[in-house]
């Protein structure tokens, strides 16, 4: 990818920044929350309408269609993500970053009219379909258990099966789903809701970021036009690896922000916290802690800018976001947990999202592929390189 620029990037993270910080995060205390504490449809409405006013709603996506660099995207989802409702106000969270970065990349002229632009706009939130219920032994961290089905029958492909952590899937108007035919993996396109996806529940997690939460649902004879097909039968998992490393940064550069944001919060309190006759920051526990959090915050923002590089080559960038995704959520969890330490009975309040991104940050290490799932991944590219030199 070309880009616009560092200057044009920066004028971009600037505005968006600002627009979190002054805008959107007086809204953290808003109380249109749903039972699971994530915001309503109705508040995050208004918040995109207050970023489209400021003109700073899909930012990473340009007038003309064209889209930042990974690199450019990395500083401009950093700033959105200072707030836990800062992607949602600007259009750049999951699952839907992820899915505009796909449908722009392998979408027809037709599809992108139909779902890609509505999504760009932000007239509408989509979901992805792949994750399959544990319990029934589906796909999840394995996609090669992929039990969801479908066939031809005329002019449709007929889908059927189950699906689990569908994120953001009640109140979606568009839905990715992936299921199997005789040739391999598939992926399609569906307009929601559709009465042949039942939800069958949102069951409360850790996290409550993602409106519509992560829901458990049932696909049942669900029927789509062929042309809404992504590629060829079979050919579902070379789509899902065009969106799989910039998806898994995308979430890097987000939370990457929200732990600049706790760790500021919790600087703030360090230096204005009195206790045994001095600022808790000249206490060296205290004060440790958060040069720590310097150190891990650095790292972390070091190693999504190199991956990103990584993926601006074209290549797929799979080794390099995996050690990217487990780097990155592992200090990210280190510099959160420090920030409620650090804040004591305070941090594990709501008084202020340290809590709250706290929460996140510790799902993040299990979402787009728990930790030890990457460092595996990484041992057996270890293996292979080292029989390729005794070959």
């Amino acid at each position: 990818m070309i880009g616009v620029g560092p200057a044009r990037t920066a004028e971009i993270a600037a505005r968006v920044e600002a627009f979190v910080r002054n805008v959107v995060a007086p809204y953290e205390k808003d109380p249109r929350r749903d039972h699971h504490d994530a915001p309503t449809e109705e508040l995050i409405a208004e918040l995109k309408e207050k970023a489209r006013a400021a003109g700073v709603l899909t930012p990473h996506i340009l007038p003309d269609g064209s889209h930042l660099s990974q690199r450019e995207t990395a500083l401009v989802l950093r700033m959105s993500g200072l707030s836990p409702l800062g992607p949602l106000a600007c259009n750049t969270a999951a699952p839907d970053e992820g899915n505009m970065y796909l449908l722009g990349k392998v979408g027809s002229p037709a599809v992108k009219e139909r779902f890609l632009e509505p999504m760009i706009a932000g007239k509408t939130r989509s979901a992805f379909f792949m994750t399959e219920p544990a319990s029934e032994n589906g796909a999840g961290s394995d996609p090669m258990m992929m039990k969801t089905t479908c066939h031809l029958d005329g002019n449709h492909w007929v889908i059927n099966g189950r699906k689990a952590f569908a994120t953001g899937a009640e109140g979606a108007g568009i839905g990715i789903v992936m299921a199997k035919s005789t040739e391999g993996a598939c992926m399609f396109l569906v307009d929601l809701p559709d009465p042949a996806i039942r939800i069958d529940r949102i069951p409360n997690t850790i996290d409550s970021s993602m409106p519509g939460g992560h829901c458990v649902l049932t696909i049942d004879n669900l029927r789509v036009p062929a042309d809404q097909m992504l590629g060829n039968s079979g050919e579902g998992f070379t789509y899902a690896q065009v969106r799989l490393s910039p998806a898994r940064l995308s979430h890097c550069m987000r939370w990457l922000g929200a732990c600049i944001r706790v760790h500021e919060i919790a600087t703030d309190y360090a230096n204005r916290r009195m206790a045994f006759g001095k600022p808790l920051i000249d206490h060296e526990g205290v004060g440790f802690m958060l040069a720590e959090n310097m150190i891990d915050l650095k790292q972390a923002e070091l190693i999504i800018d190199w991956c990103a590089d990584i993926l601006d080559t074209g290549s797929l960038g799979t080794v390099e976001s995996s050690m990217a995704k487990v780097a990155v959520s592992e200090a990210l969890m280190r510099v959160a947990d420090k920030c409620v330490q650090i804040m004591g009975g305070t941090g594990v309040t709501q008084d202020t999202i340290v809590e709250q991104v706290f929460r996140e940050v510790r799902a993040f290490r299990i979402y787009d592929g728990p930790t030890e799932v990457h460092k595996w991944s990484l041992a057996k590219k270890i293996k292979r390189d080292w029989k390729a030199l005794h070959a």
